[in-house]
């Protein structure tokens, strides 16, 4: 039975409309979120093995704006593209289409892995007025404070390429690796806002295509971060990050903000990788200060 979401009565009150267009081929589902004439729109990039659940309990502090929330290439409700290797080159060339097609102008928007697309799209062009990244990978996963588990990561994604179809993909879906990993990133102590968190990567951390797709894309999140593409984004950003995360620690927040040209960077204090999870009132008030900035 699905666990109560703490959000669900702010979300309850913003509209909401699922869709469906061609982008490079694959039919990609987006979600619009809040009113369609709404003076500024968002548009959302959710991270690795989630869809676009993810963002919904920022999305509920953040009502009057509309947000564009696809699910991307190979997870969710959006297949893999046809005939392409999901890495960034991919990721990047898709998101540019898609807000070409269903968000032209919008303010974009990445958490964690979606960071990583987010910049590199607007690095090369994706037309938009203002970036936010939430979690951006600042620094290479490897190196991070959890440098090993990752390194484990990308034995276990491995395994579950190489073994037989079946058996790899039991156990990239194996109920206990989920909650493994939903331990590792939770910080939060109230108990209940554990089982939530939990719960919701039960229900979406292993709706990925097949794992073809997933581990193309865990390889292209543990190949590249934020730094490559930061010097060429001339847009206005501002980076949300978390001062107890596994994934990337402040300190390189901190030198990250300065590899590009004009960023600002807001810390949440006691929270890690899950922000948008555990502190996404906090992140909605740095996300609104920025866009009143003009």
């Amino acid at each position: 039975m699905p666990v109560a979401s703490p959000y669900a009565e702010q979300l309850s009150r913003i509209p909401v409309v699922r869709a469906e267009i061609d982008v490079l081929g694959t039919p990609t589902a987006f979600w619009t979120y809040g009113p369609l004439d709404a003076e500024t729109t968002i548009l959302a990039v959710h991270g690795f093995r989630g869809d676009h659940h993810g963002l919904e309990p920022v999305v509920a502090h953040l009502p009057g704006i509309r947000v564009v929330m696809p699910d991307l290439p190979g997870f969710g409700e959006t297949p893999p593209l046809p005939g392409r290797t999901l890495d960034l080159d991919a990721f990047a060339e898709w998101l540019t289409a898609f807000a070409a097609a269903a968000a032209p102008g919008a303010v974009v928007l990445g958490h964690s892995f979606g960071s990583i697309v987010a910049a590199a799209a607007v690095a090369r062009g994706l037309p938009t007025p203002r970036l936010v990244l939430v979690n951006p990978i600042g620094a290479p996963a490897l190196e991070g404070p959890r440098g090993l588990l990752t390194r484990l990561a990308v034995l276990y994604y491995d395994a579950g390429a190489r073994l037989p179809e079946k058996l790899g993909t039991a156990i990239l879906r194996h109920p206990a690796i989920v909650r493994v990993m939903s331990i590792a990133m939770a910080k939060t102590r109230d108990r209940a806002l554990r089982r939530w968190i939990h719960d919701q990567h039960d229900r979406y951390f292993s709706g990925f295509a097949d794992r073809d797709a997933l581990r193309d894309a865990f390889v292209t999140s543990v190949s590249h971060d934020v730094r490559a593409s930061a010097p060429a984004v001339a847009q206005p950003t501002l980076l949300i990050a978390a001062d107890r995360d596994d994934i990337t620690p402040i300190e390189a927040e901190r030198t990250l903000r300065g590899l590009f040209p004009d960023a600002r960077l807001v810390e949440i204090t006691g929270v890690g990788h899950l922000i948008h999870y555990e502190k996404p009132a906090e992140a909605a008030a740095a996300i609104r200060d920025f866009l009143a900035e003009g």
